[in-house]
């Protein structure tokens, strides 16, 4: 015989409630910042000294585009020799031959301890101290080659020697730091089996010095760029250089600096992203959770994070 239980069945459990995290301070902070950032606009807007017109007349002229691919170039190639020498210097300051290590730390004391535009002048001024190079056998008559020092070191030429020997000496210590990240313990146990210092430099140190020498890298490369106008001084026919030349023409000095200022804002935010995803594609091994993409971070602002309740 079946009986039936005259007990009521119990209710479903009811689904949980999503309820929006609400950050109050963050809100208020975003809208005093949106607030502020609306008026320099606006400012910036109906100012007639900007003059817009001549912002996009000059913007893409052809003497402004030259001097972006030379900016781009004295960047790009003096960064190059700032780095191979900045990793043979960081190797000498780790050598264990005082002759060595002492020329290193004397070079990279003396371009540090300098400014950059005094290091630039000095370059292209650099024939009033020999107004010949000559290669030959030293303290005698016997000269294989000779050349006018103006001649060979013009105004550009002293723009690369000056930017490559100074960012030398700054990547010199930053090749450093990320050797010595490095676990000593690694470098013992590769000597223990033989290898060579050479070839444990190679092998071992610095690819994973890699990891940590990218950020500060990136960092130089991007004031690096910046420190390119500087070669105005000397003439290097860079775009800040071809900015003066125009607007010492037609005397409208603000539009195009502004101009200028876009430029060097276009290129330095192109690098930015460059960096962050080299940063991202050495990290991948050194970390668990990588750092998230631009996309990833705006779509964590714009859609809040949930709290589950019962």
């Amino acid at each position: 015989m079946v009986t039936l239980d005259p007990r009521p069945p119990e209710a479903a459990p009811k689904p949980p409630t999503v309820v929006p995290v609400r950050h109050w301070g963050r809100a208020t902070a975003a809208v005093v910042v949106l607030a502020l950032l609306g008026l320099l606009v606006a400012g910036l807007i109906v100012n007639k000294n900007i003059d817009e017109h001549t912002v996009r007349q000059y913007f893409f002229s052809r003497l402004i585009l030259h001097g972006v691919l030379v900016t781009i170039e004295l960047a790009v190639i003096s960064q190059a020799v700032g780095i191979v020498l900045g990793i043979v210097l960081a190797v000498m300051r780790q050598s264990k031959n005082p002759a060595l290590s002492g020329t290193s730390w004397l070079y990279i004391w003396f371009f540090r301890g300098t400014p950059l535009l005094v290091q630039l002048v000095f370059w292209a001024y650099f024939g009033s101290v020999y107004a010949h190079l000559t290669l030959g056998i030293p303290f005698t008559h016997l000269h294989l080659a000779q050349v006018g020092t103006n001649t060979l070191l013009t105004n550009t030429v002293a723009a690369y020697v000056g930017l490559s020997l100074n960012e030398g000496a700054y990547m010199a210590e930053i090749v450093r730091g990320g050797l010595l990240a490095v676990d000593e313990g690694q470098t013992e146990a590769a000597l223990s089996l033989g290898m060579r210092r050479g070839l444990l430099l190679r092998r071992i140190v610095l690819p994973q010095a890699v990891r940590v020498i990218i950020p500060p890298t990136g960092n130089e490369f991007i004031s690096m760029l910046k420190n390119t106008s500087l070669v105005a001084f000397i003439g290097g026919k860079d775009l800040f250089t071809n900015t003066q030349t125009i607007y010492s023409n037609n005397l409208k000095v603000i539009p195009l600096l502004v101009v200028a200022s876009l430029w060097y804002l276009v290129i330095t935010s192109v690098l930015t992203v460059g960096q962050y995803y080299l940063e991202r594609r050495f990290a991948r091994g050194a970390t668990r959770t990588l750092p998230p993409t631009p996309i990833q971070r705006l779509r964590a602002l714009l859609v809040p994070r949930r709290m589950v309740t019962t």
